[in-house]
């Protein structure tokens, strides 16, 4: 797989009529359409990154789904180095991110039910859980989920994730295309049955795991084979080019 300058030209130079995405370990991810280039919670400062936040000089929106995958390590270099892109997080993550040094004028925030408009695109969160659903009146939801509508695609990026009362009701008027879920277990992600549930009843085209360790993957296959033949699914090398 591609990775460095090659990979970050692959991403800037790609010609995406339709949606493309790419992995960048862990729950990291680019998604381009057209011209917007997103990248969802960025870890590049760990060994198995395919290159430093500081060498992506084309991001427009950096998303970010807790205060958690806010990596000090990547987001202020990516900034820097993009210095038209925001930093999209949960409003009650906007005095971590800046403590970070990261200033307020270069964020936006959201929350759950609310929307996020980036030239022709929409980007709509709903709430995660960790090991239980948190919200507080001033806050909001501190873990969330997003939803990127690309033309007539949806992108679901649940973040760190365990099933929750409502989230098949939350996510289903969607119509998501891709939903892009973690397999790594409790405390803080799903279990590898309910992800492929959750694809399931939110009639999901395509189940893309993430943020799991690679003895968990032959798992993940070998259920997917067994108990979900007709459900779609794509697993990722780093750097990997797709377009569901």
């Amino acid at each position: 797989m591609k990775s460095g300058r090659e990979l970050l030209a692959e991403i800037e130079k790609s010609v995406c009529p339709s949606p493309a995405l790419w992995w960048l370990a862990r729950s990291g991810f680019v998604l381009k359409y057209r011209h917007a280039i997103l990248y969802v919670d960025p870890f590049l400062s760990e060994s198995s990154s395919p290159f430093g936040g500081g060498d992506v000089t084309h991001a427009g929106l950096i998303l970010c789904t807790h205060a958690g995958h806010v990596d000090t390590h990547t987001v202020p270099a990516m900034l820097t180095a993009s210095p038209r892109a925001k930093l999209v997080i949960p409003k009650s993550v906007a005095g971590h991110a800046n403590s970070l040094g990261i200033p307020y004028s270069r964020m936006v925030t959201t929350d759950a039910g609310l929307r996020v408009e980036y030239l022709d695109d929409r980007i709509y969160a709903v709430p995660s859980a960790h090991d239980k659903l948190d919200w507080t009146p001033l806050g909001g939801y501190p873990y969330l989920g997003y939803l990127v509508r690309f033309g007539g695609v949806t992108i679901y990026h649940a973040g760190d994730c365990v099933p929750y009362d409502d989230i098949v009701a939350r996510l289903r008027p969607y119509s998501v295309t891709v939903a892009i879920l973690p397999i790594a277990g409790r405390p803080y992600n799903f279990e590898i049955a309910e992800a492929a549930q959750l694809a399931e009843d939110i009639e999901a085209r395509w189940l893309v795991p993430m943020n799991y360790p690679a003895a968990r993957i032959d798992r993940f296959i070998e259920h997917m084979l067994g108990h979900r033949p007709a459900q779609r699914f794509k697993v990722f090398e780093c750097g990997e080019k797709w377009g569901p």
